[in-house]
């Protein structure tokens, strides 16, 4: 691959690359998971780049990979998978630290969501980035409508999550 190409997605991943942690934290338990989801997502996204042609933003785009690719890897239980060499310090990526001391509510929510399945837990998440039912809807390969009345369910079941 050409250096520019190399560039932009490197540019791309240190400027989004919160979303890949959040994502990472929906579908692990502990920080170890945590850092072996990220690589993997990221080896995923680097493995798609090319094909990757601007029709929709980057983070759509990016967090359609990231959840197949935590979707896929969890439901197979396995940590086995093949890896491309990525050399981060050829490419300069600097890795922000994640922070785990979050909020007592946060904390609450995420155990909350953690009992949701694959696919409710990727609509919640897009929902709580503020992404439009359009492009929940896109992003997961769903009609807009089921979005909508899949995360009015997912809000009665948090709700009684939350509030037994």
């Amino acid at each position: 691959m050409s250096s520019s190409i190399e560039t932009s997605f490197v540019t791309q991943l240190q400027e989004h690359q919160n979303l890949i942690h959040k994502i990472c934290r929906l579908y692990t338990n502990n920080e170890d998971a945590h850092k072996d989801l990220f690589q993997e997502i990221t080896i995923q996204l680097w493995k798609a780049y090319p094909q990757f042609r601007g029709d929709a933003k980057f983070t759509t785009w990016a967090y359609r990979v990231a959840l197949n690719t935590a979707i896929t890897l969890y439901r197979k239980k396995t940590r086995t998978v093949d890896t491309i060499e990525f050399d981060s310090k050829l490419h300069r990526v600097n890795q922000e630290e994640y922070n785990y001391e979050e909020e007592e509510h946060i904390k609450l929510l995420y155990q909350a969501v953690q009992q949701l399945n694959d696919i409710e837990k990727a609509l919640v998440f897009m929902y709580l980035e503020d992404k439009d039912y359009n492009e929940i809807a896109e992003t997961l390969g769903i009609s807009e409508v089921n979005a909508r009345v899949k995360m009015n369910r997912i809000k009665g079941k948090l709700k009684k999550i939350l509030n037994p």
